[in-house]
């Protein structure tokens, strides 16, 4: 070949391939990496992994374990300040110490006393810090992971909000969060679990309108717990949460939101009011202590009166168990005259009703003819007699309560009962005195 010559392509085969991360840890899998690093022993893995979960320093997805937000500040500040404690030969190592105390080949004092001696004055170094002197430094730790590259090359830490500040890792009531650092003028904060990432920014409160009432601005918030809605100041503000099914958040919703709890009106039955609104485990229906749940938010606003009564007879009858409510009757019987929801033969009362009717069977079969083995331990016997008997106390109650009169005792019931009942023994009779021994007469 020769310069500015090309070769023949015959064929082009263009490929791509993507670098995967590492898997995350299973129990299995991080059981098998302590083992080979020598950390733990069987007895202690099963504890070290209820505390990662007790303390939620990770959560489990798909038998997966990943890291929360607490354990990754936990995790930094460990390696930050306690490097040499958490390093994976000093643990191995101590643990073989700790063997050697277990098997009485060392004493636990001197193990004890060489560790307290490099831990203590670490450890008083790191309390006198500031808090602040603390944030600081973990902020510079966990750079690479809260503050990654652009692609675009640009500074990862300039404020996406005003465009002049800087992002930092700061410390709250609620835990650790980003915020921007020309603070109050920009109030823009990111959670700290979201590594470079704007998709659960907030740019500080923005108002939606005013009310068409009081004219008070509604504002969009957010919070601990997420986005919330806030109208009026102090004492005399209200809150809402918002809702994820409500799609756009716009001010027509923000006004129905704020307006809750909604009266849908007054029970036809009891006349207590039924209330409608949205609490910590969805939009349900409240009536005289009790609740029936709403499927969306816009039933909370949309339900009416029959349909609210027939959710809370439904509830009431499944016992608030959404299980119960979904099984398939074995008979509809009507409709209730009143309420018209239907009345429904279910597969449990039936059930119930058919084992009470087999228990008073056996008992009074028990009563006619005794035990099936007389001349066993008895211990079946006296079990069918107290099931027996708390059947009887059971109809008994039931008699006293519809003013029934219980059936007097037929003379053959008393005839039994008296043969049952073990006769008297006849008392003891006492001994005969011995009689004195007669006295020999005086030889004369």
């Amino acid at each position: 070949m020769r310069e500015g010559d090309a070769p023949a392509k015959k064929k082009v085969d263009a490929e791509q391939h993507f670098t995967q991360p590492p898997p995350r840890f299973s129990e299995a899998s991080l059981v098998k990496r302590m083992e080979e690093l020598g950390i733990g022993r069987p007895s202690t893995y099963a504890s070290i992994i209820k505390t990662l979960k007790d303390r939620a320093y990770v959560r489990i997805e798909k038998n997966r374990f990943f890291a929360e937000e607490s354990g990754r500040l936990v995790t930094a500040f460990l390696e930050r300040f306690f490097e040499k404690y958490v390093g994976y030969d000093y643990t191995a190592e101590l643990e073989e110490e700790l063997d050697d105390v277990s098997g009485g080949r060392a004493q636990w004092q001197s193990v004890l006393d060489a560790f307290w001696r490099d831990f203590k004055p670490r450890t008083n170094e790191v309390m006198e810090q500031q808090p602040s002197a603390i944030t600081a430094e973990l902020d510079t730790f966990l750079a690479p992971y809260l503050f990654p590259a652009k692609a675009d090359g640009g500074d990862p830490r300039l404020c996406p909000n005003c465009g002049e500040g800087q992002l930092a890792l700061r410390g709250g009531k609620f835990g650790a969060f980003i915020a921007c650092s020309n603070y109050p003028e920009c109030k823009y904060t990111r959670r700290f679990a979201q590594p470079g990432g704007d998709a659960e920014a907030d740019a500080g409160p923005s108002t939606l309108g005013t009310h068409p009432d009081t004219g008070q601005p509604i504002e969009r918030k957010s919070g601990r717990f997420g986005p919330y809605l806030q109208i009026g100041e102090g004492e005399d503000r209200k809150m809402a949460s918002i809702p994820k099914d409500i799609g756009e958040l716009n001010l027509e919703w923000a006004v129905k939101l704020l307006s809750l709890p909604r009266t849908v009106g007054n029970h036809p039955e009891t006349g207590e009011p039924i209330i409608s609104t949205i609490g910590k485990f969805g939009p349900h229906l409240k009536h005289a202590g009790k609740y029936a749940r709403l499927t969306t938010t816009a039933d909370v606003f949309e339900t009416g009166m029959n349909a609210a009564v027939v959710k809370l007879a439904e509830a009431a009858a499944g016992g608030g168990r959404t299980a119960r409510g979904a099984q398939a009757p074995l008979k509809v019987l009507g409709n209730h005259p009143r309420t018209e929801a239907e009345i429904k033969l279910m597969e449990g009362a039936l059930r119930r009703l058919r084992h009470r009717r087999y228990d008073q069977r056996d008992a009074a079969q028990v009563d006619r003819e005794g035990p099936a083995d007389a001349r066993g331990s008895g211990v079946a016997d006296r079990r069918t007699r107290r099931r027996g008997a708390s059947d009887e106390e059971e109809e008994s109650a039931r008699q006293e309560a519809s003013g029934e009169k219980a059936p007097a005792k037929t003379a053959v019931a008393k005839d039994e009962a008296e043969a049952k009942a073990p006769a008297k023994k006849a008392a003891a009779k006492k001994a005969p005195a011995k009689k004195a021994a007669p006295k020999k007469k005086a030889e004369a």
